[in-house]
């Protein structure tokens, strides 16, 4: 794009933010050589064999074939890496989305995931050109810190199945439903299912103090692979469920078991469909049933995508750009749909491992699209051996992994019990209802809970006599001096009207000092209009002192000050006061 049309774009509309393929830029703007390239070629190799697992897990999880979690790595990973502002994130499917993802898939089949992936797309493209971004950090700590774990909970109770070998015929929706399903299928366990699970849960946990060098997941997943091969040649009695027992895919009308051997296909999202399912019918209804998933998609893609951003930055001391990073994750999420990708996002762990295998620029979370790809073209009759309860190990490794359980006790231990409700009420809604809820509910609150907050900090105090600090002589007693203090917004607006009821009749001038009001929104400015209104109605003269920068701002919009003979606003409190003996003394 080039800089005229981009500056032609941005004077037409200001508050739109053009900037494609940032992090990139910047990064060949500092000189990119061969040594670099190298080095993005290594820890793109070590990414692209972490993702392959995580990849195929999560759509498994999120009630997919495996090959849309890898269609996803490609796709979603090479298009948000190229366009990003980020210069080491890795994008892909992660854990947080299942929650969200799964009952989309069971109600309205893969079409129906594609169509809202595609839906939250537009929306995180919007919110990235609007400049958004920096307002998604502002979302409460314990509001995330809620949420997050429970979906780690709703995660690791999901893997139970898979990971002990149980036979449930078909899972029910809500989450109490399902952990009753899993107790009465108690039953069912296998032993050799649940011994393959803890066996590669245990090299996962472990692996990393032998070896920090190569993958855990490479090797964990490769011995439980081969295991699980010799196992079900060798002994008919015993058998382990696989990727290639349990899924099957039709390729140009050949039917084959695990994952194609080829490259994902470009096709309308609502075209697409699981075996056995129907084709999903995009329709006016269908598309609002949609709407609330997708803007969850949206929301969730954007706070764990920026939050990785952030911890990238933390790690490699770099600088990343919200905005250009949204507007990536918004093409991303747009595109991937066409190719059967699920909804994708900013994925921590993954991100950590691109940095730690020394990453050099955004072109090693590329080639880590790419190197997917090569490996599925070369190896996925291989993929079929990946035994189920290895898969559901990992996931259960993820889901310990993002709770974050130490942090969930650490704000019930110090944090005030305002935001110890708002942490359990969002833990308890998304484990029990869905995530959709658990946020919304959570925000609205926290909101409520930081209006009242501002209500509290923000005071008005009334002086007579000499007792404000810039008074040298006592003040006249037909004069009366208010001093607020504190952001006036909507909540804090009406404890400063009714601080007015007590004025004596003898007042004949109120000066409101306002030195200490940063900020104002429209509801208090409405609030000290109304105040202002009654006081001049009244025959009393009023003197607005020492007015900020924001607080003026709104006062120039406004025609109070400009019709009203009795409103004055004035430099500081001694002009005020000056001004308001001369205007007493003359009438």
């Amino acid at each position: 794009m080039s800089k005229r049309y981009k500056r032609n774009i941005n004077s037409l509309v200001p508050f739109v933010k053009l900037t494609p393929f940032l992090a990139l830029r910047e990064r060949l703007r500092e000189g990119y050589g061969l040594d670099n390239f190298k080095a993005d070629v290594m820890s793109g190799l070590v990414v692209a064999i972490v993702a392959i697992p995580l990849g195929m897990a999560l759509a498994i999880a999120s009630g997919v074939p495996p090959q849309y979690g890898l269609y996803t790595v490609i796709i979603g990973g090479g298009i948000v890496a190229l366009l990003g502002g980020s210069r080491f994130q890795v994008t892909g499917p992660t854990a947080a989305f299942v929650v969200i993802l799964a009952p989309i898939a069971h109600k309205f089949g893969l079409g129906g995931l594609l169509v809202a992936g595609l839906m939250a797309g537009i929306m995180l493209l919007g919110m990235g050109l609007v400049r958004m971004g920096r307002l998604i950090q502002f979302i409460p700590y314990p509001v995330t810190t809620g949420f997050t774990t429970g979906i780690a909970v709703v995660i690791l109770t999901l893997q139970l199945k898979d990971f002990f070998g149980l036979q449930v015929a078909e899972m029910p929706e809500r989450f109490i439903e399902k952990v009753l399903a899993l107790f009465r299928a108690r039953g069912s366990a296998s032993f050799i299912e649940f011994a393959i699970g803890a066996g590669t849960l245990f090299i996962l946990i472990f692996w990393r103090k032998i070896n920090k060098k190569i993958p855990a997941p490479l090797v964990a997943l490769t011995i439980a692979s081969v295991v699980t091969a010799v196992i079900n040649n060798l002994f008919s009695s015993l058998h382990i469920a696989t990727i290639g027992s349990r899924f099957t895919y039709n390729l140009r009308g050949v039917i084959g078991h695990g994952i194609p051997q080829a490259l994902p296909h470009l096709d309308w999202p609502w075209r697409y469909f699981a075996p056995g399912e129907q084709i999903f019918k995009l329709t006016l209804e269908s598309f609002e049933s949609l709407l609330a998933s997708a803007f969850a998609i949206a929301m969730l893609g954007a706070i764990e995508s920026l939050l990785s951003a952030v911890v990238a930055d933390g790690m490699a001391q770099t600088k990343h750009d919200p905005d250009a990073e949204l507007v990536a994750l918004g093409m991303g999420n747009i595109l991937c749909p066409f190719f059967g990708g699920i909804a994708a996002t900013g994925a921590i762990a993954r991100t950590a491992t691109n940095i730690r295998y020394g990453a050099s620029s955004p072109l090693s979370s590329v080639l880590h699209a790419f190197f997917t790809l090569v490996i599925v073209l070369l190896f996925a009759p291989y993929v079929s051996y990946l035994p189920m309860a290895g898969l559901a190990a990992l996931l259960m490794l993820v889901a310990y992994n993002m709770s974050e359980m130490h942090h969930f006790f650490h704000i019930l231990r110090v944090a005030p019990k305002s935001d110890v409700v708002v942490l359990l009420l969002c833990f308890f809604l998304t484990v029990v209802f869905d995530m959709v809820i658990g946020v919304t509910v959570g925000v609205v609150l926290a909101s409520l809970l930081f209006m009242r907050r501002m209500a509290s900090i923000s005071s008005v105090q009334a002086y007579t006599g000499s007792s404000h600090p810039h008074l040298v002589d006592s003040l006249p007693k037909e004069i009366l001096l208010y001093g607020i203090a504190g952001p006036l917004f909507f909540g804090a607006a009406e404890n400063a009207a009714e601080a007015l009821d007590d004025i004596t009749d003898g007042i004949k001038a109120v000066i409101f000092s306002l030195e200490d009001v940063p900020a104002m929104d429209v509801t208090g400015m409405v609030a000290l209009e109304s105040a202002i209104n009654k006081l001049t109605t009244q025959n009393r003269y009023v003197y607005l002192v020492g007015v900020q920068p924001q607080p003026q701002k709104l006062f120039d919009r406004g025609d109070l000050f400009q019709k009203n003979k009795r409103v004055f606003i004035c430099k500081d409190v001694a002009e005020g006061i000056r001004r308001a003996k001369e205007t007493l003394a003359s009438t």
